[in-house]
């Protein structure tokens, strides 16, 4: 990798190349935020396996460590530990609790320190951070008695909380988040009294399923199981965690194996919890070539090996609203996987792609525009035209991690060689893709 200017490192990617072999992707990135935090406030040692060791992680472990969290140092393939200072065990910070660019760092914190009475909390975080709205937790954290300020009436960072004594409540959310719940079922766990989450279509559930095995007295109800209940006064006891692969990292490898001609990958170790396996979906209305193999259940999410081969004549796709909350993160692969369908492929209920990072939607049409591809961005999604060839081109990841290895895939499919500005945003999620690439990549 050469650079050109101070700030600006060039990568030249490859391109054509059958992709062969086996990978493991790091470990869910919602599940290691989750590991960390509830092992923060349990009574005695969480152990954590497989916990992904990247940059929005690392972020959660370093504001628990200010507020007298000890966490072993994160690293590739170590065990981390967790020793837990309880429900009310947190101190209050002597500096700024800095989530770095960690949109769930933050939101979650938000409802983890808004109970921590008679305590003053400050968060912030990069530009890009700063910029993402905060209001929509700040808001029904506000119900329950709890004290969020910030810019702009409390919707960005940096951010200011009180810790309050917090009642419990019912709390419709405005949209399905699983950042938006889990901040207000972690706030549920200090009221006075049980809290309801009401959601308006199920989010990822990996808050529910952990908080029970640490011990909360946690209820899912209602219809497709919208409604979660905390009832505060149980004990959170330390756990043995193992951090299944991410399934939105391995959702690379899945459309990569299955638009770049002779390849054969199988993924090792992934998480298949209902609530996320919205890709899987998707690729069997393409048509994808793809088997599940080795399930297996560990410590309450569901865990499996995928193996992905070259499919010719893909169908194109429709996403929409409903699927959405089970593939929010996988949107930009996806909108490289429709310019190899057949037909015309079209993303709709997105408008949340443009509040992550970057504004994925936006940043995506013009990258992938860029390279040829018919694409017109609409205010909540994409439509995008199939096998129109796409060329080599200079690409740019806007600073975003999916942006920058959906569009690495790209390039291998693309006529003529490309090169890309800030490929080294994959770091956030996945800090070894460009070697497991490399590795993969067969000319």
């Amino acid at each position: 990798m050469s650079s050109i200017g101070k700030d600006q490192p060039i990568r030249t990617l490859s391109e054509r190349g059958r992709l062969l072999g086996h990978v493991c992707v790091p470990g869910d990135k919602s599940i290691s935020h989750r590991a960390l935090l509830f092992g923060a406030i349990s009574e005695g040692i969480t152990t954590i396996k497989g916990l992904l060791p990247a940059e929005d992680p690392i972020s959660t472990a370093n504001c628990l460590r200010a507020m007298g969290v000890k966490i072993s140092p994160i690293s590739k393939e170590e065990i981390i530990t967790v020793h837990g200072v309880g429900l009310n065990g947190l101190k209050e910070p002597i500096d700024i609790l800095n989530c770095g660019n960690s949109g769930t760092t933050m939101r979650l914190m938000l409802g983890l320190l808004v109970g921590q009475t008679n305590q003053h909390f400050v968060l912030t975080g990069d530009k890009s951070l700063c910029q993402r709205p905060m209001k929509r937790v700040g808001q029904p954290l506000k119900i329950m008695g709890g004290q969020v300020s910030g810019r702009c009436e409390g919707n960005y960072a940096p951010l200011s909380v009180e810790g309050k004594n917090l009642r419990g409540a019912v709390i419709g959310t405005p949209v399905a988040s699983a950042q938006i719940k889990s901040a207000i079922l972690l706030a549920a766990l200090t009221a006075d009294g049980p809290t309801t989450v009401i959601e308006p279509a199920q989010s990822r559930d990996h808050s529910e399923r952990m908080l029970k095995a640490f011990g909360a007295n946690l209820k899912v109800g209602g219809e497709m199981g919208r409604h979660i209940t905390v009832t505060p006064g149980a004990i959170l006891k330390g756990q043995s965690i193992t951090v299944p692969g991410d399934i939105s990292s391995a959702a690379f490898w899945l459309v990569a194996g299955s638009i770049i001609p002779g390849s054969e990958i199988t993924i090792e170790n992934v998480g298949l919890n209902p609530t996320r396996t919205g890709i899987l979906e998707i690729l069997q209305q393409m048509g994808a070539d793809l088997d599940l193999l080795n399930t297996k259940d560990i410590a309450g999410e569901p865990v499996g090996d995928i193996c992905v081969r070259y499919k010719q004549n893909l169908n194109a796709f429709n996403l929409t609203d409903e699927i959405m909350p089970r593939l929010i993160d996988e949107v930009p692969i996806l909108s490289v996987a429709a310019c190899f369908c057949n037909g015309t492929s079209k993303i709709t209920g997105a408008s949340e792609l443009r509040i992550k990072e970057t504004d994925r939607l936006a940043v995506m049409a013009r990258q992938l525009s860029a390279m040829g591809a018919k694409i017109d961005e609409h205010s909540d999604g994409l439509t995008i035209q199939g096998k129109e060839p796409l060329h080599g081109c200079h690409l740019d990841s806007e600073t975003d991690h999916r942006v920058a290895m959906s569009l690495a895939i790209a390039s291998i499919m693309a006529n003529g060689p490309s090169t890309m500005s800030r490929s080294d945003a994959s770091a956030v999620s996945y800090p070894d893709f460009w070697n497991d690439l490399k590795r993969l990549q067969k000319k």
